[in-house]
């Protein structure tokens, strides 16, 4: 059934106004009866009449279907909603492990805390300026912190840095079976 929240505010009112030009039309066909039935005038009154009969079912239909339709969309957004949240769970359950496994190699590799924060933030595609303004720290201690970051990981600067991480993450195959891009 229609929901009465998504049908216009109109409804009523423009249905009373049609409804009474039918009464009125009928009550003035009754009390103005003419002699030749197939005059001008009754005509007009009977078109008239068969007009707003006919807008009001349209308009009831109308409203009908455009409530259905948005009762439909309502659950269908409620559907993707409910299927991103648990996209969003799933990976924040995976990046939670992700994130674990960067933090072990960073520990491995014997980064300082600082040197860990800004190897992250290199990981996360920042600059050194942006880095220097997010950790309250100078562009050139940002800087000595990276080179720190390199030398400790044997890396040659920041692409390598994050192909370490990244090289290997693995992506499903395609369901159409087509080999992805290298």
């Amino acid at each position: 059934m229609a929901d009465p929240d998504l049908i216009p505010p109109l409804r009523v009112p423009l249905t009373l106004l049609l409804v009474a030009i039918i009464v009125g039309g009928a009550v003035d066909l009754a009390l103005d009866w003419p002699a030749k039935p197939g005059s001008f005038h009754v005509v007009y009154e009977l078109g008239l009449i068969a007009a707003a009969i006919a807008l009001v079912v349209w308009l009831w239909r109308g409203w009908g279907r455009a409530a259905d339709s948005a009762g439909r969309l309502r659950t269908s957004l409620a559907e993707r909603q409910a299927e991103r949240d648990a996209w969003r769970r799933r990976a924040e359950r995976a990046l939670e492990g992700f994130g674990r496994a960067v933090d072990e190699q960073f520990r491995a590799w014997n980064l300082t805390p600082a040197e860990r924060e800004v190897a992250l933030l290199l990981l996360k595609g920042h600059g050194h300026k942006q880095i220097a303004a997010a950790t309250n720290r100078s562009e050139r201690t940002v800087r000595q912190h990276a080179i720190a970051v390199y030398e400790k990981s044997a890396v040659q600067g920041r692409a390598e840095l994050s192909a370490y991480f990244l090289d290997g993450l693995a992506v499903p195959p395609r369901a159409d079976g087509a080999a992805e891009p290298e």
